[in-house]
């Protein structure tokens, strides 16, 4: 063990510069994306994609994620189908809704109108597609779930995270899906009861990832600022401490979506 390691400043010293600078930088450069480029995933890539997911956090370490791997074609357009058919019916409940923060809708659409112009999936281009479901049996576990069950869906969303990021540095564009029905989709993938479906990951080669978050492009929403959703000590009392938008050499506006 060498001499600095066994002083006690081991595994706890920090990353290097290019180290950390390059975990920020998969952090503010992730996309969600909907443009692929077809292509393929080496299987050890997608290995090694799915082993950082399953590595993420879980509440009690109850682990209550689950992949699935759709190869399928067949599958993957009745799949596809299940988006499209909920991506309508969400356009009809957002018909008669306005646009966030006065912004008028643009060209004169309405929300549903501007809603149905929106790319939001890419099942059929992407060169792989991971459904991602809670796993079945999930009442057993009671660690950090008695107050709060819905921790076991914070977990598979960390596991997503992981996978996204790792994505990130491989060159890889991801997207999650949600829009769809979960028992249509459950029954497609023959889910177990008590299972079920959280996300279609559309995962592959990219031409471009977008510069900006799709939806902000999209002028569809805004990101918050930092200082809007930190508080001190209570809510809604400002954070006088923050002293910027983010991480030093971070590129504000530039992160989720």
């Amino acid at each position: 063990m060498p001499e600095e390691e066994s002083a006690g400043q081991g595994t706890g010293r920090p990353y290097s510069d290019a180290e950390r600078d390059a975990v920020y930088r998969a952090i503010h450069e992730r996309r969600d994306m909907r443009h692929f480029a077809g292509g393929t995933v080496e299987p050890a890539v997608l290995e090694r994609l799915l082993r950082a997911a399953h590595h993420g956090p879980s509440v009690g370490f109850m682990q209550p994620w689950r992949f699935i791997r759709i190869a399928d074609p067949v599958l993957r357009r009745r799949l596809h189908a299940c988006v499209e058919a909920e991506r309508l019916r969400t356009a009809g409940v957002l018909g008669g809704e306005a646009p966030p923060h006065g912004r008028p809708a643009l060209q004169g659409a309405g929300r549903g109108e501007e809603f149905l112009r929106l790319k939001l999936e890419g099942l059929l281009d992407a060169a792989e597609l991971i459904a991602v479901a809670l796993a079945d049996g999930r009442e057993a576990h009671v660690f950090g779930r008695r107050t709060m069950p819905h921790m076991d869906i914070a977990s598979v969303g960390c596991a997503i995270e992981n996978l996204w990021l790792a994505a990130r540095a491989e060159g890889l564009g991801l997207g999650w899906v949600s829009i769809f029905e979960p028992a249509e989709v459950a029954a497609l993938l023959g889910l177990p009861p008590g299972a079920e479906p959280v996300a279609l990951l559309c995962l592959g080669p990219v031409h471009d990832f977008y510069p900006a978050p799709m939806l902000e492009r999209e002028r569809w929403a805004r990101r918050a600022p930092l200082a809007s959703v930190v508080f001190e000590g209570a809510w809604g009392r400002p954070a006088t401490w923050l002293a910027g938008e983010g991480p030093q050499g971070a590129v504000p506006g530039q992160g989720d979506g």
